[in-house]
């Protein structure tokens, strides 16, 4: 077995899809787990106006009014939540993406005073953090408001990670690579748009430039410009084709790089880090 194939086999990546299928799927996932779980009243998510989270909150909104619909009740609940740092440039697809996904409640953060209050606290302290770092910090404020919101609404919180963001790790550890549950892990990028155009979805959504965000000496720079490898040769990577050298070096680099953003914490019990 190639390390290619040992990749696939750990991040359950499949060459094709059946988008009706994979859509089934995952709602009966989320449903699965509100019915298994009675304690628990739905589902919360931040909306960044990209093509994973909004495929996420579709998913999940969907679920909650299958089961309540089901149970004839209202119980249910998907909670989409705006995490803007002071302004975003991309407010108007966040506000499609609400849009097209009609959540059941709506809430609006703004995560700028938290994140400058924390870093002034550093400063004082004689600690002086990278604007790489402060991009970490912005997703990890994200992460504990969306954990503060599913807990006073009994709720827990959805994470879109896919596989193709897992294969790479391009996630902010206990950020946006934090949740409960991931409904679209499995998936590679292009599928999650397939999904997305089956689904009905705004094409500006899921044709959309992917970009985290996060640094502001790199205002909105595009993942693939970021990662130095297109989402079409991850996409490609993943479905077992063959790929160029610097692609497959570079994806397989990214790999065992954030091997520990896939774990655990790690404990004396582990191999991991030997």
């Amino acid at each position: 077995m190639t390390f290619q194939d040992q990749i696939i086999e750990q991040l359950k990546s499949k060459p094709t899809i059946n988008p009706k299928e994979e859509i089934r799927k995952s709602i009966d996932f989320m449903k699965e787990y509100l019915i298994k779980n009675p304690f628990i009243n739905g589902y919360v998510l931040g909306i960044s106006g990209g093509q994973d989270s909004t495929l996420v909150g579709k998913l999940a909104q969907m679920a909650v009014d299958e089961l309540n619909e089901e149970n004839k009740t209202d119980r249910y609940q998907f909670i989409a939540i705006r995490l803007p740092y002071g302004k975003q440039f991309d407010e108007d697809d966040c506000q499609d993406a609400l849009n097209f996904i009609q959540p059941s409640k709506i809430y609006t953060v703004d995560i700028k005073a938290a994140v400058d209050a924390s870093e002034l606290a550093l400063k004082k302290a004689g600690i002086i953090i990278s604007d790489y770092t402060k991009g970490n910090d912005k997703a990890r404020e994200r992460m504990k408001v969306q954990y503060a919101i599913a807990a006073t609404h009994s709720c827990v919180v959805l994470g879109s990670d896919h596989a193709a963001e897992a294969i790479t790790g391009f996630y902010t550890k206990f950020g946006d690579g934090g949740a409960d549950l991931m409904p679209l892990y499995r998936l590679n990028k292009r599928q999650g748009r397939e999904l997305l155009q089956k689904l009905g979805a705004p094409e500006h959504l899921y044709n959309k430039v992917p970009t985290a965000d996060l640094e502001e000496d790199k205002p909105a720079i595009p993942d693939e410009v970021a990662l130095g490898v297109t989402y079409d040769e991850i996409d490609d990577y993943l479905e077992g084709k063959k790929v160029s050298n610097k692609a497959q070096e570079t994806i397989e680099r990214y790999y065992s790089r954030s091997a520990h953003k896939r774990h655990m914490p790690i404990t004396i019990f582990d191999d991991f880090w030997k």
